[in-house]
Parts: C-alpha cells; structure tokens; sequence
C-alpha cells in the first residue's frame, strides 16, 4: 500500500502540468500526518510497553529506549541525505536534474524507516505477542501510502520540468519507494527472530514516524495558504485512527 501510494503520486507526471493542487497537498498531508501520531501511539508505544509488561514499573524503557533510536536514526538520514523540497526555477535543466535526484536519494532513504514500521506492525501482529490487530496495521499502511503520494509528485514533476520524459520521471518517482515493501517484507520474514526485540522494534518505528511527522508533515501542511485545512484533516485523521485501532482492537 506505501509503495501504490507513491506510484500513483509518481503517475501526476502524466497528469497534471503544476503538480499537486496546494489544498490538495495541505489535506493529504495533514490527514497523513494524523493518522502517523495516532499509528505512533496506539499502534507502536502502547503495545510495546504492553508487551514488556513483565519488566513492571520498568516496562517504559524499551519505549523510551527504541523511541529516541528512531528519532536518532533519522536525525542522523536528515544530516547525511538532507532533504531538497523544492528547485529553483531560476536554475538550469542540469542543476534541476541534480537536485531532483538527490530528493529522490533523500526520500528513498526516508522510505525505509517507514517501511520497517508497516513490517514490524504486521510482524507483531503475526507473532500475537503484541496487542496489534489486523485493522490497525492495515489503516497504519494506508495513513503511509496517503503520505506517499505528494512525495512521488515532487519527484516525478520536477524532474519533467528538467526536461526528462516523463516516463523516466515516473519510474524515478515509482523507485523511490520501492524500498518499502522490501523494508517491510523483510521485516516480517525475521518476525521469528525479532520477537524478543518486538518492544524496542515497535517504538523504533514510532520514533522513526515520529520525525517524519514533526520535521517533514506538519511544516508542509502548516504553510500558508490552506493551512486551517491541513489542521482540520490533521485532526480528523487522528481521530479515525485512534478509533480505529480502540474499536477494532
């Protein structure tokens, strides 16, 4: 589902001439967003110290532990592969080349934290060590395909304003998150083997979504104009994944 959202972002290329309309972006962004907080904290850190709930009043550490690894690890991504949102149109085809492949680079490896989240929902609900169900890893799966999809819009569409085909400029979107399900799939083969480590995994994964939420998410719906709308889907997608994860769990 990740890796369909960011296909389908990718596939504007062939649709629109300017990208994403901004109220469209604002809405698909702050409800992504939402629903990653909510994902954060029902699907990921209240699991994770349910499941090391034979540690007691100690049963906080391997959330706390695996939340600041995840915030670390992308830190670390952010200052190694920073992330380039935009191209001057100023600038020549090739510079707009250079750029639109690094921001494929920088997403790409954004990619792979997120897909390790959905791996690790569905590790842990496969396991039946952790209090996950089905309904909430899925609607975790599909909060991060909504996010997905102006994340390949602003790789395909500004690598065709450089003058590439947009079949080259489509598939350059389209790669950038096929990482994701490789991320997860692997993830999910290991279930066995990370068991023990499910705690740590689960709120490493929250850590991971968590910075994507607050360094990446809420700066881009919070930008004028539209910016009540990007509160207003922030809100609602909160709301429907707790929900979700409460009524179906």
């Amino acid at each position: 589902m990740p890796f369909l959202g960011t296909t389908l972002g990718s596939a504007c290329v062939f649709l629109l001439k300017k990208g994403l309309n901004q109220k469209v972006q604002r809405a698909l962004t702050g409800f992504a967003a939402g629903v990653m907080v909510a994902a954060s904290i029902w699907s990921l850190l209240i699991p994770a110290m349910n499941n090391a709930s034979n540690m007691g009043k100690f049963a906080f550490v391997p959330a706390v532990v695996g939340f600041w690894a995840g915030i670390l690890f992308l830190l670390i991504l952010d200052k190694t592969v920073p992330h380039m949102h935009l191209t001057n149109e100023k600038e020549g085809p090739k510079s707009k080349i250079k750029k639109s492949t690094m921001l494929m680079l920088a997403v790409t490896m954004h990619n792979i934290p997120e897909g390790m989240a959905v791996g690790v929902v569905f590790a842990g609900w496969l396991s039946g060590e952790a209090e996950i169900s089905s309904s909430a890893a899925l609607t975790l799966a599909l909060g991060i395909a909504i996010q997905n999809f102006p994340e390949g819009a602003i790789i395909s569409m500004p690598v065709k304003e450089a003058g590439t085909s947009k079949g080259k400029a489509f598939m350059m979107g389209m790669l950038s998150g096929a990482v994701e399900p490789i991320a997860a799939v692997v993830t999910i083969l290991l279930a066995g083997v990370i068991t023990p480590l499910l705690p740590y995994l689960l709120s490493f994964a929250a850590g991971a979504m968590m910075y994507v939420v607050i360094e990446e998410l809420i700066p881009e719906m919070s930008e004028p104009p539209h910016s009540n709308i990007g509160t207003i889907l922030f809100a609602l997608g909160f709301t429907l994944m707790m929900t979700l994860d409460v009524a179906l769990g």
